[in-house]
């Protein structure tokens, strides 16, 4: 069950031992020739090996026991309202099982499911600025949600974009979900936005629910948006000709979901491929939904682009972590010194065909998770909702 969890006392030092394989979260160098990590109040302060690294002083010694030690996952794309409730589903403790899925931090696009959802400006700013403070004072079980993600509404000025900023919001709820539509007139207030450095996300496809309504490329092209929300759909997708398009003709970030159109997020993914921009795909499950809650969203996210996307297992783990750091401006997704010290552990899933975690990766079995660390402080043991683990850490 999820509990409140806030930043409080500092960690301390973290040492992680006997790492079996370090993915980095880092496109150019996915795999690091490391055995050790460690962890200094919640920072990484060095990642090498252990004959060269200090492991005197630990508060907390994690013996990895051969396990792959990853990036906390990212979700690029969720809705959340207050606290871990969703009235969409009407399901507690979600963000919890997130959590067991090997996500670490979640990115909102909206919270759009909030009953009653205020549609004036007024409104829209207060509740924007009350979720953000929300989550910010608030971490269901140790989860970073990144929240308060005003909709666009017609009648919006440049000074209320002001205004949100200067109150410490930094997303736009996915442009399209409210009364602004119009590519004109979202490019005026996305361009507001990333004035006072707001990122921004588009809504890209069909309608999701019964009252929205479709965005076709040509708005999503001219709304400029940081973030090419869904670009397979949520859940109905663009024709592929529009998709390739988007991808060649913007240089924003491309976002695959869960939640969309399978076929279409590896048309996505072949675009990105083929013109040399990986870099901009990042991962996201766009859930809760009428689909339901996904805690394993990314995990099964990965898996499907490895598996039938071609790609090296080791590169699909890049996009739930550093790709989407990189492109969402946080300070995890990469084990680096001075990144936040949030890791998960993974290994193959048992009896799977796979011989490593990688290869099982790669025929597309989910792995199992053994332990997520968030902030350097150990944040749930073996996941209830991943295959289990062949291998879990140990606390020593």
């Amino acid at each position: 069950m999820a509990t409140e969890a806030a930043p409080g006392a500092a960690a301390g030092k973290l040492v992680i031992r006997n790492i079996g394989l370090l993915l980095s979260g880092d496109l150019d160098r996915p795999v690091l020739d490391a055995d050790t990590v460690v962890a200094i109040d919640g920072r990484i302060a060095a990642v090498g090996r252990a004959k060269d690294i200090d492991a005197a002083g630990a508060a907390l010694t994690i013996d990895a026991r051969g396990t792959c030690l990853a990036p906390g996952l990212i979700d690029s794309h969720v809705h959340p309202v207050f606290g871990d409730w969703t009235p969409r589903q009407n399901q507690l403790n979600w963000v919890d099982s997130f959590l067991h899925g090997g996500v670490t931090t979640m990115v909102s696009a909206g919270e759009v499911h909030l009953p009653g959802r205020p549609r004036d400006i007024v409104g829209l700013k207060a509740l924007a600025v009350t979720a953000q403070r929300a989550f910010q004072g608030f971490r269901p079980s140790g989860v970073k949600v990144l929240a308060g993600a005003p909709v666009l509404e017609h009648g919006m000025v440049e000074s209320d974009f002001k205004e949100l900023a200067a109150a410490g919001v930094t997303l736009l709820g996915e442009v399209g979900l409210g009364t602004v539509k119009a590519g004109e007139e979202a490019a005026r207030m996305v361009g507001w936005a990333r004035k006072y450095g707001i990122q921004s996300t588009i809504h890209t496809g069909g309608p999701s629910v019964p009252g929205s309504n479709m965005i076709d490329k040509d708005v999503v092209l001219e709304a400029d948006a940081d973030v090419i929300g869904h670009i397979n759909g949520g859940h109905t997708a663009l024709p592929e000709g529009q998709i390739c398009e988007l991808c060649a003709r913007s240089s924003r970030a491309i976002e695959i979901v869960h939640n969309g159109n399978e076929k279409a997020g590896l048309i996505a993914l072949r675009s990105a491929r083929e013109l040399k921009q990986l870099h901009r795909v990042i991962l996201g499950t766009d859930s809760p939904a009428g689909s339901g809650v996904q805690p394993l969203g990314i995990l099964r996210m990965i898996a499907l682009l490895s598996s039938l996307g071609d790609l090296p297992a080791e590169l699909a783990f890049c996009l739930a972590t550093g790709n989407t750091a990189k492109q969402r401006r946080l300070d995890g997704g990469l084990i680096e010194p001075g990144r936040a010290a949030d890791f998960v552990f993974l290994d193959r899933a048992q009896h799977t065909a796979g011989k490593t975690l990688l290869d099982s990766v790669q025929l597309g079995d989910i792995p199992g998770v053994g332990m997520v660390v968030i902030d350097g402080k150990i944040a749930c043991q073996r996941s209830r909702n991943t295959p289990p683990a062949t291998q879990v850490p140990a606390v020593t």
